[in-house]
């Protein structure tokens, strides 16, 4: 992943886009097509890296370690390397992770219903 300067433009017109929207700011934390899956099923509960491998199929390995690290970073996921024989990591959602689950949950709604509505135009 390439870096962005600390002084670049682009950088800067980010920072003053996200104090003037708050779903600017919310976008750039969740945005994308992985970032809201890999939290949702952090939802239920910590998942060793190949527990959310399994449950993301779809997922290339280079994206899951990629966002995650983003998630970490944003401080809304936690990483936790376990001290035992073989040594393994454990994700979960931390406090201001655990606080966007009625949004995340809102969105699966709206998703049920609007498929549900959009299956009833098609048929």
């Amino acid at each position: 992943m390439t870096k962005i300067k600390e002084s670049s433009t682009r950088n800067y017109n980010k920072g003053l886009s996200e104090l003037a929207c708050p779903v600017t700011y919310v976008m750039n934390k969740i945005g994308g097509h992985w970032k809201p899956i890999i939290l949702y099923h952090l939802m239920s509960g910590p998942k060793r890296y190949s527990e959310l491998k399994r449950a993301i199929p779809a997922i290339t390995e280079k994206m899951l370690i990629q966002h995650l690290k983003q998630l970490q970073d944003d401080k809304l996921v936690t990483r936790k390397a376990k001290d035992v024989v073989p040594p393994y990591v454990v994700y979960s959602l931390s406090k201001s992770g655990e606080s966007l689950t009625p949004v995340l949950t809102a969105m699966v709604a709206w998703a049920v219903r609007d498929n549900k509505r959009y299956s009833q135009v098609s048929a």
